[in-house]
Order: C-alpha cells, then sequence, then structure tokens
C-alpha cells in the first residue's frame, strides 16, 4: 500500500498552524512587558502560519484514509517540524544566534527535557522566553494528542496517531472516540496549570514567573526564568512545596486524575502503577532526607537560603523535591545534589531510568513498565518449579497478554542499548565517563540535568556541536517511546506493500 503523503503534508501544515498560534501569543507577551523583540516574535508567527497555510492549501484534495505508517510519519516528523519552525523565535529575535543551538534548544523544549545552552537566562527578552516555556506546555502533552481534538473538522480519524505518540505502554481511553479523549486530558491538563499559576502568585512568586513555572511543571519540562531555577526561591519553601505537588500531579496518569474528577475514587486508590510510583517516591526521599540530614553539607550544595525552617526540615524539602523531579524527569533543582555525597550520586542517575506513570507527561521507561518487568521476573521463578502451569502476569487484577509482556521487554532491551550507545557517541566527542553517561541517560529519559560537567548547575552550552545534534535525536526518541521513531530507520517500514 503507497503512502498517503498528502494527509501527512496536510496534517504537517496544520501542526504549522498551532505552532504560529503559540508564537503570535508570544508576541503579545513580549508587547506587554515592552521586551523589545514584539515584531520579531509576531514576524516568527506571521512566517509559521503562513508556510502552514501553504502546506494545506496544496494539499486539500488529500484522502483522508490514514493507516498506522502514515500515523508513525506524522508523529515523528511533527515533532521535527515543530523543532525546526520554533527555532525562528530565537533567531530572529538574535537570542540565539546559532541555529545548532536554536534547534538544541527547542527540541530540549518539545520533548520537555529541560537542557539548555543558555548561559545568562535572566537577560533573555520575557517574550522569548514565555516562548521557550510554551515549547513545553505544547511538548508536555502532545502536540499530536491536541491535534487529535480537531481532527473531526477535517473529516478524520486519529486512533492511529494517539497509539504512536501516548506515552506508556498503552492508551487508556476515557471515552468511545479519541478526539474527546484528547479534549478531556487537556482540559485537566489545563485546569492544573491554572491552578498552579494562581497558587504560585498567592505564594509570592510574579505573575509572569509563575504562569512560566506552571507550564514548564505540568508539561514536567524544567525550563526557568532564573538562573537558579527553583534554588531561587530557597527562602521561600512554600513556593517549592506547590511544584513538589504539581510536580507529583504531572507524573500521575492524567487518567486517573479524570478519574478522580468524575468521583471514582476507589479506582484511583487501587491503581498499581500510583501505589508503586508513590512508593518508590516515599522511600527515597527517605533515603535521600536521612542522608542529606547526616551526611551532606546543605550549606555547599544549595545556592540560596538553605535552611529556613531547620535542617531536618530543609533536609526533607530537598530531598523530596529532586527525587520527584527527577522521577518525574522534570529537572527542576533547588541545589546540586551530585555534592550530596557519592552514594546519593549513583541513587540519583539510577533514578533517571525510572520516570513516572503511563499516560502522565514525564519520560523514562515509566514505572508500570518496571512494574510489569518485575512481576514478570518473579514468575520466572514459579514457571521453573511449574513449567505446565499457566501463570499470566496480572495487572490490576486483570491478566496482562504476553505481546504486552514481549513489547515492554524489548522496550526495555532497546532501552539500555540506546543508553549504551548513546553514552559511546558521546565520549568519542572527548566527554569524559561520568558525562558520557549522564548525558546520554538524561537526554533519553528527558531529565534535563545530566552528571559532572553538564550537572544541575551547569548548562549545555559547552557540549560540541555535534553533540548537540546527537543529545537531541536522543531525546526525540526518548520522547516518542523508541518504537516510533526508530521503526522509520528500519527498511520494510518503507517498502510499499
Amino acid at each position: 500500500m503507497k503512502l498517503n503523503y498528502k494527509i501527512i503534508f496536510h496534517f504537517l501544515g496544520l501542526l504549522l498552524l498551532f505552532n504560529g498560534g503559540f508564537m503570535l501569543l508570544s508576541s503579545l507577551i513580549s508587547l506587554i512587558y515592552k521586551d523589545g523583540v514584539t515584531f520579531n516574535l509576531f514576524l516568527s508567527g506571521g512566517i509559521t502560519i503562513l508556510v502552514g497555510l501553504l502546506v494545506m492549501f496544496n494539499t486539500k484534495d488529500h484522502n483522508k484514509e490514514m493507516n498506522k505508517r502514515e500515523g508513525y510519519i506524522v508523529v515523528a516528523f511533527g515533532w521535527i517540524v515543530m523543532t525546526l519552525s520554533g527555532t525562528i523565535p530565537y533567531l530572529l529575535t538574535g537570542s540565539i544566534t546559532s541555529f545548532t543551538n536554536a534547534f538544541f534548544e527547542t527540541m530540549s523544549g518539545y520533548t520537555t527535557t529541560g537542557a539548555t545552552i543558555l548561559n545568562d537566562i535572566e537577560i533573555v527578552p520575557k517574550g522569548v522566553l514565555f516562548w521557550r516555556s510554551l515549547t513545553h506546555w505544547i511538548g508536555g502533552m502532545g502536540i499530536i494528542v491536541l491535534a487529535v481534538a480537531i481532527l473531526p473538522l477535517l473529516g478524520i480519524g486519529g486512533m492511529q496517531m494517539f497509539a504512536a505518540e501516548a506515552p506508556g505502554p498503552s492508551a487508556d481511553k476515557l471515552h468511545p472516540r479519541i478526539t474527546d479523549t484528547a479534549k478531556r486530558l487537556w482540559l485537566i491538563y489545563f485546569g492544573y496549570t491554572a491552578a498552579e499559576t494562581i497558587l504560585l502568585k498567592v505564594a509570592g512568586m510574579s505573575f509572569f514567573d509563575a504562569i512560566n513555572h506552571s507550564l514548564c511543571t505540568l508539561s514536567t519540562g524544567g525550563f526557568s526564568t532564573k538562573n537558579a531555577s527553583i534554588a531561587y526561591w530557597n527562602g521561600q519553601p512554600i513556593i517549592q512545596y506547590i511544584i513538589i505537588v504539581f510536580m507529583f500531579l504531572a507524573g500521575t496518569n492524567f487518567v486517573l486524575s479524570y478519574f478522580a474528577f468524575k468521583g471514582k475514587i476507589q479506582r484511583v486508590l487501587r491503581d498499581e502503577e500510583l501505589k508503586l510510583y508513590f512508593k518508590f517516591i516515599a522511600i527515597f526521599t527517605i533515603i535521600a532526607a536521612l542522608i542529606i540530614y547526616f551526611k551532606a553539607d546543605l550549606t555547599t550544595s544549595t545556592i540560596e537560603h538553605p535552611m529556613v525552617w531547620g535542617k531536618a526540615e530543609s533536609s526533607f524539602r530537598h530531598a523530596l523535591f529532586q527525587v520527584i523531579s527527577v522521577v518525574t524527569t522534570t529537572g527542576f533543582i533547588t541545589a546540586d545534589y551530585t555534592l550530596w555525597t557519592p552514594l546519593l550520586l549513583v541513587f540519583f542517575f539510577g533514578l533517571m531510568f525510572l520516570g513516572g506513570s503511563a499516560g502522565s507527561t514525564s519520560g523514562g521507561v515509566k514505572v508500570v513498565r518496571h512494574l510489569i518487568l518485575i512481576k514478570n521476573g518473579f514468575l520466572e521463578f514459579k514457571r521453573a518449579l511449574h513449567p505446565n502451569a499457566v501463570l499470566p502476569v496480572r495487572y490490576n487484577n486483570k491478566a496482562v497478554t504476553g505481546d504486552i509482556v514481549f513489547n515492554i521487554l524489548a522496550f526495555f532491551i532497546l532501552y539500555m542499548l540506546s543508553f549504551i550507545v548513546g553514552a559511546l557517541v558521546f565520549s568519542m566527542f572527548n566527554i569524559d565517563f561520568m558525562s558520557s553517561i549522564g548525558l546520554s541517560a538524561s537526554s533519553l529519559g528527558n531529565v534535563g540535568p545530566a552528571l559532572g560537567n553538564f550537572g544541575p548547575v551547569n548548562n549545555y552550552a559547552a557540549l560540541p556541536s555535534l553533540g548537540k545534534w546527537w543529545a537531541s535525536f536522543l531525546m526525540l526518541i526518548g520522547r516518542l517511546e523508541l518504537f516510533t521513531v526508530l521503526i522509520l530507520l528500519t527498511p520494510f517500514f518503507w517498502r510499499n506493500r
């Protein structure tokens, strides 16, 4: 079957319209704050919208049937097209003059990685900073899921693309129509963002800082408007606790939030992934807090106001904040956790591979995959003793099919291979071992802060140009769950059948 190229390009044109619209919104913020780049941002939006309209106009007579192959292409190339067009505001405003750096920053934004090449964030015009945060927010729930809600206007069904893009091993539908699912998820996403903005403003943040950090929290992104990230507010613990709550929510399955709002609390509390997600965070926080309290020196690892309410509270808060930030792959920092003893350095490196829940905006392997791998591992012992017994893996009291278990095993193997290859390639650029493995784990897991020379208090400006392109590729495959992108590199995918 030949690929329906017209519908692919038509959809990419639609994505450009979305992107251009958000750029125009950034130009409005620029106008309000009179930062001097309003016209440049407006021009960026105009160019993007014009190109999108031209592409859509020239493909308006497309066949509206879309199969799985076209879904994969739209998802992968949709992210790339959005990233390419997303560099325009940086380049036209002069905030980032190198195309390589602009592409890296934009890819880091859309993939909600949060790694940055900006040495001084606070001198960047407010309109550009808002655009930077918006790239997180757009990428958070998925530009494809957003567009799926609009597709009925074009007479196109979007289940194929939702299946290809939705985080985690399966897409848990709330409603028989996938477009309604997308709308409900985005309504919850928007509601959480608005709620956090209000709370942060009341807690003492400026409105601009509040809305930017809300955009980046709910997307589990990690871009900040301050050079010190959330450590800038170490003297205001309440702000950090608010961000902790919303990072936790962003790392949970948004479908569970929907059920909670519908009053189906028991269904939420029975969810195995949520329980394990909570246990992981609780156990890891207690371990980290105890080590920080007895072993670490908070006066050297924290940037400003290390202890406001005493050492015990400060140890707990920094431990909780950094554990949730790394587990959910948000990447905000309140302290340099690489200075919290060698044990905690290895500890946080391991957390980079955990990830939040399936159906959340976080990256990483995802808790449900770890859960099923652990359960399957224990069942192998029973199968060794009782080879004829039928012992399926059960999740939420339902048997998991063998196909899903094999898919998760394949994903985990592919993820670890990608991590190893990623680190090897980084080492080819004369980057030391600690930095190479940190860069690979952080980029692939969309975490942001890495280790070594690219740790929490450093940025990625020193990474060689080829290293930035390689990191961008790892961010992309990590954000789109490996298969969606890597399948495009196989010869059989492109064969007409």
